[in-house]
């Protein structure tokens, strides 16, 4: 399994892109967050065919940001898995509706602008299971797409965004999504990179709050290249219910805190060249019978031209993290400039025994994505994964998937 392991980390290839604000200005957060989302949907790229008919649609929004500070976008995904051996279900497919945006209402175009930011979605199961609980059904420890699932409509963002000294530091506040600013990197999105969330934020080893969690964040260019990013949010959130977070967040008070200190080559390149450790702890939660729990993910993504390789783990300690021991490794390629994006990686797991008992050993998964740009708004993206001696009993098993983006 090693001889395996280091064969496909020697082929492990994807896309790295800068993350910048939709004012031009660099922006923390990952490639998931609304303001960094919209400038790479309006990033001129080269795709396979170049189709005019929606140059005036892109106009027309262009024109209302310039006028009201007003700047949105939209997309449908979906995703489908197939499985070669499960001793449950061994496909799951859905579909997820996006709208969001930011609005600047505040100090437009100044050294100080705030702005709304939102995100309302609708997931949808095509099959009897959505593809966020595959994993279990094969038997597998994780989650091998965690966003496609069947809670129909929810929020994810509705916050308040803040920057100072052009864009050097930043604080949101609002409802939050722990991903957009926790211990990300260039392929955490699984809309654009990799599915498995072992390949994502906290590598699996975060017990990370829901989406909409009622909270607050800071980051801040302390040099040039070192950086902070600090948070404070409910742990009890719920996107389907958000405005139920204020009786969450003053009356339970059990909360998700994290503190991040890195070092990148530029702000502008926050989300490529970074290298950072991740410090996490989570109250323990009354109603879901969890215990306080902690712990520790370090990150190293660099770009060397087309080529940026990454290392990846994380510890943990209780606080129902699905895992807690994870490493992953892999490497990132533009395959054709400016368009195609390819990309493999190798993770090795163990369940945490807090969370599902002792005696469970480790697990590898590994994935290998091609991101084929057709259109400028629409991404076809076959996968491949491989799950390894599934902790919880399963075979192992190939995992074929195919995943489908069209912003607007």
């Amino acid at each position: 399994m090693q001889g395996l392991a280091v064969l496909l980390v020697g082929f492990a290839l994807a896309v790295s892109q800068p993350a910048r604000a939709t004012d031009g200005r660099a922006a923390f957060g990952g490639p998931d967050a609304v303001p960094n989302q919209l400038a790479e949907d309006e990033r001129e790229g080269a795709p396979l065919f170049e189709l005019g008919f929606l140059a005036p649609y892109r106009a027309w929004k262009e024109r209302v940001r310039e006028k009201t500070g007003l700047h949105f976008g939209g997309d449908y995904s979906s995703q489908s898995l197939f499985a070669t051996e499960s001793p449950g279900k061994a496909q799951a497919a859905s579909g997820m509706l996006r709208f969001f945006g930011t609005w600047d209402l505040v100090d437009r175009g100044g050294d100080h602008p705030g702005a709304l930011v939102w995100k309302v979605e609708h997931r949808h199961r095509y099959t009897d299971v959505p593809p966020s609980a595959l994993g279990f059904e094969l038997g597998y420890v994780g989650l091998l797409s965690p966003p496609f699932s069947n809670q129909r409509w929810r929020a994810t963002n509705f916050y308040w965004r803040q920057r100072f000294a052009k864009g050097r530091f930043a604080v949101v506040a609002g409802f939050l999504d722990a991903t957009d600013y926790v211990d990300v990197y260039a392929l955490a999105s699984p809309w654009t990179g990799f599915s498995n969330l072992t390949f994502s934020t906290g590598s699996a080893s975060i017990a990370l709050p829901n989406d909409a969690a009622l909270g607050i964040a800071a980051a801040g260019m302390l040099t040039d290249h070192l950086y902070a990013i600090a948070s404070l949010s409910d742990a009890n959130g719920d996107p389907r219910h958000p405005w139920e977070g204020f009786e969450t967040f003053f009356e339970d008070r059990e909360f998700f805190k994290s503190f991040e200190i890195g070092w990148v080559s530029a702000h502008e390149r926050f989300a490529v060249d970074n290298v950072h450790a991740t410090f996490w702890h989570v109250d323990g939660r009354d109603e879901a019978d969890t215990p306080a729990g902690w712990g520790v993910n370090v990150s190293a993504s660099w770009a060397f031209g087309r080529f940026a390789p990454f290392l990846r783990a994380g510890w943990s300690e209780d606080g129902g993290a699905l895992l807690d021991r994870s490493v992953g490794i892999g490497f990132s390629f533009e395959a054709v400039s400016g368009r195609d994006q390819l990309g493999v990686a190798a993770n090795y797991g163990r369940p945490s025994k807090d969370t599902f008992g002792p005696g469970l050993g480790g697990q590898w998964s590994f994935e290998a994505f091609y991101r084929w740009q057709l259109l400028r708004e629409l991404a076809l993206t076959p996968s491949v994964q491989l799950l390894v001696d599934p902790a919880l009993g399963g075979d192992t098993t190939w995992v074929f998937g195919l995943r489908l983006r069209y912003a607007l």
